[in-house]
């Protein structure tokens, strides 16, 4: 499976319920996240899109560790599963379709 079908699925369970996975771009701040995820109730969260058993680059890295710092949440999901996992952690209803 390749990185842009996970975040296709990410982006379509996340409208499912209810919230938006907006493809974040932040000029001048290599490695931030792929995606700035928005779920009802406030719920603000980022997620780093891989391809299947591949890890963050050290950048990547040093940007997800930052947002964490602010008190973000900052995940990374290299699969649908994982996808799913994140989803159901933070609202209770992350099963896929």
């Amino acid at each position: 499976m390749r990185e842009r079908e996970i975040e296709k699925y990410l982006v379509k369970r996340v409208k499912e319920l209810g919230g938006k996975a907006f493809k974040f771009v932040s000029p001048g701040n290599d490695g931030v996240p792929d995606r700035l995820v928005c779920l009802p109730g406030g719920r603000v969260l980022f997620v780093e899109l891989k391809s299947p058993g591949k890890k963050p680059t050290p950048l990547q890295l040093k940007q997800i560790d930052f947002l964490r710092s602010l008190g973000f949440d900052v995940f990374v999901a290299d699969s649908r599963d994982v996808v799913d996992s994140i989803l159901k952690l933070l609202t209770g209803n992350g099963g896929g379709t």
